[in-house]
């Protein structure tokens, strides 16, 4: 297990390092950040100092390390639209997104699996039928599309949701969260439903077709010919082995939620960082751009890391070959 987790460390290592290379790639061949700083009419001398104080007439490697160990500081610079510290943007942007993300998973788990458990033990009946017809609808529907439906009928026809910005926000130290207001929740219900139906309908169809394979195996046969009951079966013994690729899946979805919420964010003009890093690709800031990408890889990575781990959780097969030293 620890040797395990060592070589994921590694591999995380080496991936961060990579992104980090093409972040920092940014920065020598995007733009100009000292004429985007001081402007046209600057002088040469004025130049010159302030390409000295951003490190920029220093080698290539010697900036590339200044830009790793200031980035593990969390520190990327100053941002060149708003001219102040990337790190203070993105600490402001952050919770709105999380907050976001996080509902939209939560519904997409919670209602995605059982739906695909019915559909499975049910394929033959009508409502089993309809629920494959909505995960086709939202497999196939962009997500702006649903988002801008959404907005039609709750926020224009029926006029009982709003259809942008945040809404009341409690503060907790640095931290700021809606769902402690139920402004906030009004805010958050349209944008978490479209950010969530892909991922849902997605699940929904995994577990339904896992499920399907999993009723077929030699394991619960045998375990029908014991008597066991249908609940210690279905949920017992055939869920928990449909969870292994769920799992895999599902926790790449829950990146992708946070990196892909962009489209969400515009749509619903939600303050996350989705939304900033938009305005940033507008304006060419590349440090807010540098500063996003490094993010979205750190979570990707510490997600497969976590998926990794809930393998041995779920899968005893894993443990086995762990404690006898196999692959």
């Amino acid at each position: 297990m620890l040797a395990f987790i060592l070589r994921r460390l590694l591999q995380a290592i080496v991936v961060m390092l990579t992104v980090a290379f093409i972040a920092f790639m940014l920065f020598q061949y995007v733009g100009d950040p000292v004429t985007n700083l001081l402007g046209q009419d600057a002088t040469p001398e004025q130049r010159t100092q302030l390409r000295a104080d951003l490190g920029l007439d220093q080698p290539f490697p010697v900036q590339f390390a200044a830009f790793v160990g200031n980035a593990l500081q969390g520190e990327f610079g100053l941002s060149l639209r708003q001219g102040r510290k990337v790190s203070s943007l993105i600490a402001e942007r952050l919770p709105a997104t999380l907050e976001l993300a996080s509902l939209a998973a939560a519904i997409a788990l919670l209602v995605g699996i059982p739906m695909g458990v019915y559909a499975a033990l049910r394929r033959g009946n009508f409502f089993s039928q309809l629920l494959m017809t909505f995960s086709l609808i939202g497999v196939s529907l962009p997500t702006f599309l649903i988002g801008i439906l959404l907005i039609l009928v709750f926020a224009v026809l029926l006029k009982v949701l709003p259809s942008f910005g945040r809404g009341d926000v409690v503060t907790l130290g640095p931290w700021t969260t809606g769902f402690l207001t139920v402004d906030g929740w009004k805010h958050l219900i349209l944008p978490a439903i479209t950010l969530s139906v892909f991922q849902l309908t997605l699940i929904m169809r995994l577990v339904r077709a896992e499920m399907l394979e999993v009723l077929r195996t030699d394991y619960i046969k045998f375990a029908r010919a014991r008597g066991l009951p249908d609940r210690t079966v279905y949920f017992g013994h055939a869920l928990k082995n449909t969870l292994v690729p769920v799992i895999t899946i599902t926790g790449l979805q829950l990146g992708s939620l946070i990196a892909f919420a962009i489209i969400t964010e515009t749509v619903f003009q939600w303050p996350g960082m989705g939304l900033l890093f938009i305005q940033a690709v507008q304006f060419a800031d590349i440090p807010v751009m540098a500063a996003y990408l490094c993010l979205i890889a750190l979570i990707f990575v510490l997600i497969n890391l976590v998926v990794d781990l809930l393998y041995f959780a779920v899968d005893p097969r894993l443990r086995l070959a762990s404690g006898t030293g196999g692959h």
